[in-house]
């Protein structure tokens, strides 16, 4: 899929045209988990999974997810034990569809902007659709960074790799700058990726300081296409 956006979109655009926000998450969540969910009317599998993920969001805001429990859940939902077994077998689950939908979402942001025109403003773009996706999903993309500690040990492993994925492709998109050096290129996408998850881990601050997502976003972008240029500089070792 690829979003026709110009070139330096603002928030206000992204949201037009963005396949996922707050609205239809849910959908996203159904698709890639319906082995998991044994009830199947659509009305209330949808309503009853967004009431469950909310209030998952703010159990683990207040005490951690690691010491939030189903009860906490069926008392926050007003479901019974047993209807909330219709959606997920353990706590675990939730934690996993959780990951599992911002790793997804990690690696589709790259593919929505290969038809901008230059590989500068194709790095700009997937920096922006990162920041903007995390301002419309803030509670998922907060929860994945706070609570990957509770995480299955196999479940580790594949988010550790999917951030690596992450860093690969905004690393390629570096080279492809002009930056020659791939060690070079992978450092400053590791930088990258610190400042990008700056703004859902700490958007209080940001708040604070009454800095809009699209100002974080400009000074983002302004820092890659700085720092890939002083990269393509000769340099001391």
């Amino acid at each position: 899929m690829q979003l026709i956006l110009p070139p330096r979109f603002s928030f206000a655009e992204f949201k037009r045209v963005t396949p996922v926000d707050a609205s239809n998450v849910m959908e996203l969540v159904v698709d890639r988990n319906a082995h998991r969910f044994t009830v199947k009317r659509p009305a209330a599998l949808f309503d009853n999974l967004g009431k469950i993920f909310d209030a998952t969001f703010r159990i683990a805001n207040q005490v951690g997810f690691a010491s939030m429990s189903l009860r906490d859940l069926c008392r926050e939902t007003g479901l019974s034990m047993g209807g909330l077994y219709g959606y997920l077998e353990s706590k675990d689950d939730l934690a996993v569809m959780i990951e599992d939908v911002i790793r997804y979402l990690g690696a589709a942001i790259p593919d929505w902007f290969t038809a901008q025109a230059s590989a500068a403003e194709r790095l700009d773009a997937t920096l922006r659709g990162h920041i903007f996706l995390s301002e419309l999903l803030l509670p998922w993309f907060y929860f994945v960074f706070m609570e990957s500690k509770t995480l299955s040990t196999s479940q580790k492993t594949i988010a550790k790799s999917s951030e690596l994925a992450l860093q690969e492709a905004l690393s390629q998109l570096v080279l492809e700058t002009g930056v020659s050096d791939a060690e070079q290129a992978a450092l400053t996408a590791s930088h990258l990726i610190a400042l990008v998850q700056d703004w859902h881990v700490k958007r209080w601050k940001y708040r604070q300081q009454k800095i809009t997502v699209d100002r974080f976003a400009d000074s983002v972008s302004a820092f890659a296409l700085t720092w890939s240029t002083s990269a393509k500089k000769p340099h001391r070792r």
